[in-house]
Parts: C-alpha cells; sequence; structure tokens
C-alpha cells in the first residue's frame, strides 16, 4: 500500500539557463524508513582532529540510479515517481592536511522528523544517518543544525544546463567544472572536484569551501579528475 505523503514538491529544474539545486519530483512519506546504526570500524575509525574546512559533496543522481532502479534500499530515489538531479551528499568537514575528522562521538538514530526534513535533498534514510554520524558529529551535536547548513549550501547551488551537457558524446572534466563555475557567482574551476565512474560518466561534483563556508581553491590532495579527462553525462530519464 502506498503510504500517505507529508509533502510533494514538483519543481521544473534543469530548464535552458541555469537551474537550482531542487528536485524534479519527490514525494516525501509521513513514516520514512527507519534507518540502521553507524558507526565507526576498523577500517573508517573514530579520527576528532581539528576543522580546517569543507567539502559540499553532489551527487548526479541519474548516473547513481543507473541499473539501481530495482533495489530496496535505493527505492525511493531510483524505483519510484520520485526524479532528482543532482542530490546532496553531504557536508564534510576536513582537516589541515589529507587526514579529516570522522565520527568524532557516538549518534543517535535520527527522528523521523529528521529524516523528513532532508528526504528531498539526500533521498536515502540511511545516508542521511551517515552523514551524521560519519561528519556532523564533528560539527556539532545538533543534528538539526548540520542538515540546515548542509541544505542552506544546497540550496544556494546553481546548475549548468545538464540537458544540453548530457547531449554531448564527451566533454571534458575542466570544461564541465568551468560551466559549473559560470553558473555560481564567486566560484572558479579551481574551487571543485569533479569525479567519474570507471565508464567515464559524471559522479559527483565536490565544492571546496573554507572555515567560513564559503569557496576557495580545493587542496591539491583532494583528488578528482584531471582537467583534461574525458567526461560523459547521463540524461536525466
Amino acid at each position: 500500500m502506498r503510504k500517505p505523503l507529508l509533502a510533494v514538491a514538483s519543481l521544473a529544474v534543469l530548464l535552458p539557463g541555469v537551474a537550482s539545486a531542487q528536485a524534479l519530483s519527490c514525494a516525501v512519506p509521513t513514516n520514512p524508513p527507519r534507518p540502521k546504526h553507524d558507526g565507526p570500524t576498523a577500517d573508517q575509525p573514530q579520527r576528532d582532529i581539528p576543522i580546517g574546512s569543507y567539502t559540499l559533496a553532489l551527487t548526479w543522481s541519474p548516473e547513481y540510479c543507473s541499473g539501481k532502479q530495482s533495489s530496496a534500499r535505493d527505492g525511493f530515489q531510483c524505483g519510484s515517481a520520485n526524479r532528482f538531479g543532482f542530490t546532496l551528499h553531504g557536508l564534510w568537514p576536513d582537516g589541515h592536511g589529507k587526514q579529516w575528522p570522522q565520527y568524532c562521538r557516538p549518534a543517535r538514530i535520527l527522528s523521523p522528523k529528521v529524516i523528513r526534513d532532508n528526504l528531498c535533498a539526500t533521498p536515502s534514510a540511511q545516508l542521511i544517518q551517515h552523514e551524521w554520524a560519519k561528519h556532523g558529529t564533528c560539527m556539532t551535536t545538533r543534528p538539526q543544525r548540520y542538515f540546515a547548513d548542509a541544505r542552506r549550501l544546497y540550496a544556494g547551488i546553481r546548475y549548468p544546463d545538464m540537458a544540453v551537457l548530457a547531449r554531448r558524446p564527451s566533454i571534458t572534466a575542466g570544461q564541465f567544472a568551468s560551466a559549473f563555475a559560470a553558473a555560481n557567482r564567486g566560484v572558479s574551476a579551481d574551487m571543485m572536484r569533479i569525479t567519474a565512474t570507471r565508464g567515464g560518466y559524471l559522479d559527483e561534483v565536490w565544492l571546496c569551501l573554507d572555515q567560513r563556508m564559503k569557496p576557495h581553491a580545493c587542496p591539491a590532495h583532494q583528488g578528482g579528475l584531471p582537467a583534461g579527462a574525458k567526461l560523459r553525462i547521463r540524461a536525466i530519464g
């Protein structure tokens, strides 16, 4: 049985020109999925170190959902009437070098309200829980504050015409970064990192932020594609 809807957002984005960071359509259930506990592991240990900067990570949903429509875990994002362009992966605190803080304190299971408030930005209850546990606990003791900061930054992002870019056989990562930067005042191509799948399709955009959460040049160690790397963009289905 279909769950009752708390809210429906049907917002036209990715129109010609610059577009905002909103879901094309997103129906939030009154009773969202309850996430499981997330915490440090041997491979991902607790690391409580000073914050030097931040990264805002954005996922290109059409690529993420490619081949995942039948997965129960990804059903809200990929297997329903909901449609997404760029989604909010998370707001990550970085350190002063190559390491970053993570899992700074134990994280309780988030309330249904917190999950509901964030599902149209980050369309996975488990990912919302993970982002709070791994990253948010290093920034504040209040999940509402962490997610409010993340959503504020996400809502301020503008995008180039992704439909036009997706029709190109390929562009370079540098060309895409320049197009992305041109849509956002005060942002330049060196303030972001572009990542891709093994097949060369756009995966994520990482926007580098300073301690005031303002865009700034990314450190060399942060990785991402070389500017000349070929990039393809999967179209929204």
